[in-house]
């Protein structure tokens, strides 16, 4: 009997470590979806994107070491870009993704892409660390870190 007891506690417990894991599995897709998200259009600098990835409270510590905030962030939207700076496209690689409960840790390379007039790209290089937490039913970045990589980092 005490065996028979022991059995049913054991896949009482399997079971919800199972539904434990998917609901990571979850958190995690949907975080990463959302960076891609956000990745793909930050290029336009769409304020809609920018206001659903980040959270009011976030903390962004720029590859400068400027610490911004969200309203840092939005009000640089606003400003009209001079058109000899280009256009801008991102891409995430390396994506690496940790869940704790409510509680996600995304690292990635950062690429940056920007087309100038005259023709001339120029690439840049960033690792990205973000938290996000789970508030109201949605994912929000409330810390991110971006750190240039330099071109001696790069070098095999």
């Amino acid at each position: 009997m005490k065996f028979a007891n022991v059995v049913m506690i054991a896949a009482a417990l399997g079971s919800v470590a199972a539904t434990v894991t998917r609901t990571q599995t979850s958190g995690a897709q949907e975080v990463t979806a959302l960076l891609r998200e956000f990745i793909a259009g930050a290029g336009s600098g769409d304020r809609r994107i920018f206001d659903k990835f980040f959270a009011d409270d976030v903390i962004y510590t720029r590859a400068t070491g400027v610490v911004i905030t969200k309203v840092s962030i939005m009000e640089s939207l606003g400003k009209p870009s001079p058109a000899s700076e280009g256009k801008s496209s991102y891409s995430a690689e390396d994506i690496t993704v940790h869940e704790y409960g409510g509680t996600i840790i995304v690292a990635f390379r950062l690429e940056g892409r920007t087309e100038h007039p005259d023709g001339k790209v120029e690439t840049a290089h960033y690792r990205n660390t973000g938290t996000f937490l789970r508030r109201n039913g949605r994912w929000q970045a409330v810390a991110w870190q971006a750190t240039k990589i330099s071109e001696a980092a790069k070098a095999p």
